[in-house]
């Protein structure tokens, strides 16, 4: 990232060697985020902290996740949550807006806002996507679906298709149950394990990206 390019080149000019930093990273979400059902040590970022920590990576997370969050309430608190030592973000929104049945042109134009408002800090983006169930038509799914990669590719930032692709066994959804709470909506210590498995590597690369 250029402000770190920038202090590289202030640490040599002053006759200091230059140091790795570590990186850190906001995942900026709602419930799925946050570790909603589970003991603190269980939920999504402590497990990725530690999954990415394994991998050797020299990182600091931040739980910015907040339960019943929308895109819109992720948009009104990006910029405090954007605060000068966030290197990278991870965007996993838009569950909540499903339930609600927002206007997919309402969840993207949000989704956008957090995007440009990590450009315009100098922080790299992972924007993780969701599918929209078909009981809203087939005109809300597309529409939905579709704003994920489409941000991601405007905006060049990480893209991983779906937060929940690690549940499912062999490409069967229905298969996922085993790994969920029993409100059928958040998943458990173990398919947390099997989601952070997923992301994992996307995350990843943006560590590599963000510490750059």
């Amino acid at each position: 990232m250029l402000r770190k390019a920038l202090m590289s080149v202030l640490f040599v000019f002053c006759g200091f060697a230059a140091t790795a930093e570590q990186v850190v990273i906001a995942a900026i979400g709602d419930s799925l985020t946050q570790g909603y059902g589970l003991p603190a040590q269980d939920g999504f970022v402590p497990q990725l902290d530690r999954w990415l920590k394994a991998q050797g990576a020299d990182v600091r997370l931040i739980n910015a996740g907040v339960s019943g969050d929308t895109t819109a309430g992720g948009a009104a608190r990006v910029d405090w949550t954007l605060t000068p030592d966030v290197d990278g973000m991870i965007v996993a929104l838009g569950g909540n807006d499903l339930l609600r049945g927002i206007d997919p042109s309402v969840s993207r134009a949000n989704l956008e806002m957090i995007v440009k408002a990590a450009g315009a800090a100098d922080v790299d983006v992972l924007l993780i996507g969701m599918q929209a169930p078909g009981n809203y038509g087939a005109e809300y799914k597309e529409a939905f679906d579709a704003m994920y990669p489409d941000l991601a590719g405007l905006y060049q930032t990480g893209y991983a298709p779906s937060f929940f692709a690690g549940l499912e066994v062999d490409g069967d959804p229905d298969a996922a149950r085993r790994y969920m709470q029993p409100d059928g909506i958040h998943p458990n210590a173990v398919g947390v394990a099997l989601i952070v498995e997923n992301l994992g590597p996307y995350v990843l690369d943006l560590v590599a990206s963000a510490g750059r």
